[in-house]
């Protein structure tokens, strides 16, 4: 059984993402303020978090900062704020994902879908797994351990960042446009964003290259999208 934590302080609201995700075949538990849901998330038994930023205790920011100090689960941060900086925010602190309140409870189910299923296929062993590392002019990309390194030094990223990474190394050369990297990477189609992804290359970008402003690894293809030059 999959198992799903909500940290939502709103009853209403927790209570109907909770019955909407049992209805899909999901384990479901509720927390209702920042520390408590960040002790129940570094529990490690849960395999999502949907995380709302407004939260007594801790923010839903100060709960994904911690915990992305020890774990890589997805997590889906929701707001009521319609406003571009708490989403930077959010996807720079490592979220997956994030939704506007109000939303359908139906898309919440799907996008946790997608996330879990992205998340297993990069982390599970299978007996014909790809080659552990790739490696393009000293930047090396290490599958099973997921670390990335650039001439020896180790570039810490948030799990989508590195989930763009990883994809486009396993595709050299070929160009993907904003919506193509959002349908490969987050596994989504009907509900995509592609401002999500020029956060996460934006940020990614800072991390690996030696110029992020004159890139030499994700080089954007004007009018056409992204492509990692080999």
């Amino acid at each position: 059984m999959t198992n799903i934590l909500i940290i939502e302080d709103d009853r209403e609201i927790a209570a109907l993402q909770r019955d909407y995700l049992q209805m899909a075949g999901f384990e479901v538990t509720i927390r209702g303020d920042g520390i408590s849901g960040l002790e129940a998330a570094k529990s490690g038994t849960y395999d999502l978090l949907v995380l709302d930023i407004m939260l007594p205790g801790l923010d839903g920011f100060d709960v994904l900062k911690k915990l992305r100090e020890t774990s890589d689960v997805p997590v889906i941060l929701l707001s009521a704020k319609s406003e571009d900086i708490d989403k930077i925010r959010g996807l720079g602190l490592g979220a997956d994902d994030y939704m506007n309140k109000p939303f359908s409870p139906g898309e919440l189910v799907a996008r946790i879908r997608a996330h879990l299923s992205r998340f297993e296929r990069l982390t599970g062993i299978g007996a014909n797994k790809p080659r552990p590392k790739l490696t393009v002019r000293g930047l090396e990309v290490d599958r099973e351990d997921r670390r990335v390194t650039l001439r020896g030094k180790e570039c810490v990223l948030t799990p989508k960042e590195f989930d763009i990474l990883l994809f486009l190394m396993e595709n050299p050369n070929r160009v993907y446009s904003k919506e193509d990297l959002f349908e490969r990477v987050w596994g989504l189609e009907a509900f995509g964003d592609s401002d999500t992804v020029v956060v996460h290359v934006r940020r990614l970008r800072e991390k690996i290259e030696p110029d992020a402003q004159n890139p030499q690894y994700v080089e954007t293809v004007w009018g056409a999208g992204y492509r990692l030059r080999v």
